[in-house]
């Protein structure tokens, strides 16, 4: 378990299924239950309390959950002042992330733009709508993540694809809690289609 200060009204709770069990809780049903009146949250308010000063009495509590595919469980909690105690409102969803998604990391803006530059000047023929729907561009530690999701495996190029973004970035261990990890707390830079984008406004 891990919980994380994100604001002074907000934070972020990583629960595994190893804790789950020990409560006797089945993560496939957690969007069905009353949490907010279980033992197992109540003893994670607490817990919030004493690790990162998360004083949730008397507020009105917002609470946001999905599971990701690796079976973690993640709550975030943002809390909103009230003069008299309410009762917690719960707000849940699944979120289900593609399996066919890959990060790269380029250490600077400028091997990004040489990266869009090759895929312009190569001889395959890169539609970027074919080897991935959606693509983003994220700025994280100073680093830049360009995030391709619904990847077209069995496009003809991909086998180029991969060999020609090695050359300028790191190809990243994706997990789930990475990309919601961009989604918190990097910096978009291109919103979709980075590559043909890239291509266009900065080769």
């Amino acid at each position: 378990m891990k919980i994380e200060k994100l604001t002074e009204n907000k934070i972020r709770i990583i629960v595994d299924s190893y804790d789950l069990e020990k409560n006797n809780l089945n993560i496939n049903k957690i969007p069905t239950i009353a949490l907010e009146k279980h033992t197992f949250f109540i003893n994670l308010l607490e817990k919030a309390k004493n690790e990162v000063g998360f004083e949730s009495s008397g507020c009105k509590l917002l609470i946001e959950s999905f599971i990701t595919d690796d079976n973690f469980l993640v709550f975030t909690l943002t809390k909103y002042s009230s003069q008299e105690k309410k009762r917690p409102i719960a707000k849940r969803k699944q979120v289900l992330i593609s399996n066919n998604t890959a990060v790269y990391g380029f250490e600077t803006l400028n091997n990004f733009i040489d990266f869009c530059n090759c895929i312009k000047n190569s001889k395959s023929d890169f539609k970027q709508n074919i080897i991935s729907i959606k693509s983003y561009l994220y700025c994280y530690n100073n680093t830049y993540f360009l995030l391709l999701k619904d990847i077209n495996n069995s496009c003809k190029n991909i086998k180029n694809f991969n060999s020609l973004v090695s050359e300028f970035a790191n190809n990243i261990s994706y997990s789930n809690l990475f990309e919601y990890k961009l989604l918190e707390y990097g910096d978009i830079i291109i919103k979709n289609n980075a590559i043909e984008k890239g291509i266009k406004y900065l080769v």
